[in-house]
């Protein structure tokens, strides 16, 4: 099997995920990443509604490669809308009024090695050029020492990498320019609680869209009460970084865009599969990922509820969004939650 084909490996799986259904998904590539003489594909795949005024959602893995479990649960969704698709008829309206993009393999050289940084030793959620404007824990914010040194930004002068700008550039193409959209990209390896963050991580001040978030937030824990595993709160309540690709693309999504653009971290506590299983402290690749098998599938399918709700939410955006009336209300119950300092 030549370089090339084992780059293309799981290009051809998602070809064959959605065979059945290749008249209404489609599958692109978005760059390819060229490292050690073998090529591998950014691949995307899209579907859903094309009018281009439709809310939209995206739903993104493997941007740390060592966190694999956070492209698996994005294939997990992808493998259950293909296979609803043809016989389930409120998915079929739900995807006659909103648009839905999957990214599930943001840094395939990464997830083939098995280490967090892509081939070039890059941090991709570490890559975007701006700074964080206060203090950040040393390393784990972002540092440009060496690519020998986990959390290396990249250098200072240079480009973002390859697959970060791939990123943005299917945000921008999918998602900016519509009156609601809505991101989730998958990590693990924080705690024992499944963590939700949004912008910002580069600064203590809320974003624009706060009380959207705290709408949509209580939406979801009215719903699934029995889901309050989630915590959800801006990332730098937990610590900064520099250089995080969602602050730049909301930075940039309110500088050059209308509607709204809710970015969001799944950040899948994977202190709890140590802790049941504590062999896996001895594999790197267990401390971010469960390694048993029922516990996978464990993992596999308790974020669907999650996953749909966000479709469905936004699809439904101007049935809960915030208006006039009720904005304030949800801001200052926000300000309270995260921000009581400046209340």
């Amino acid at each position: 099997m030549s370089s090339t084909t084992r780059g293309f490996r799981l290009h051809d799986e998602l070809a064959n995920i959605i065979t059945n259904v290749a008249d209404r998904v489609e599958l692109q590539i978005a760059d390819l990443v060229e490292y050690d003489g073998e090529s591998w594909p950014l691949s995307v795949l899209s579907m859903g509604s094309a009018e281009p005024g439709a809310p939209a959602v995206a739903f993104i893995g493997g941007v740390h490669g060592l966190e694999r479990i956070g492209s698996e649960v994005v294939l997990a969704f992808l493998r259950s809308l293909v296979a609803r698709m043809d016989w389930d008829l409120s998915l079929q309206a739900l995807l006659d009024r909103v648009h839905l993009v999957f990214m599930p393999a943001v840094n395939p050289v990464g997830l083939a090695r098995m280490t967090r940084a892509n081939g070039q030793g890059v941090d991709l959620m570490r890559n975007a050029p701006q700074d964080a404007s206060g203090k950040t824990p040393f390393l784990i914010g972002g540092h440009r020492y060496s690519p020998r040194l986990p959390w290396y930004r990249g250098p200072a002068a240079g480009p973002m990498e390859v697959e970060s700008r791939a990123l943005c550039q299917v945000m921008r193409e999918h998602l900016f320019g519509r009156p609601m959209a809505i991101a989730i990209d998958c990590h693990s390896g924080f705690g024992l609680r499944d963590r939700i963050w949004f912008p910002y991580a580069r600064h203590h001040q809320p974003a624009a869209h706060l009380a959207e978030a705290f709408a949509l937030r209580h939406l979801f824990n009215t719903a699934y009460p029995q889901h309050s595993f989630y915590i959800m709160e801006p990332q730098s309540l937990i610590y900064s970084t520099h250089g995080d690709l969602w602050d730049h693309l909301y930075d940039e999504h309110q500088a050059t865009q209308s509607g709204i653009f809710l970015p969001f971290t799944l950040e899948m506590g994977s202190w709890t599969w140590v802790q049941k299983n504590p062999r896996q402290l001895f594999s790197l690749f267990g401390h971010f990922n469960p390694m048993l098998p029922h516990r996978l599938e464990r993992v596999l399918r308790r974020h669907l509820t999650l996953f749909t709700f966000l479709v469905q939410a936004a699809a439904a955006h101007a049935h809960w969004c915030p208006d006039l009336r009720t904005r304030a209300q949800y801001q200052r119950a926000a300000l309270q939650r995260w921000y009581p300092a400046l209340v």
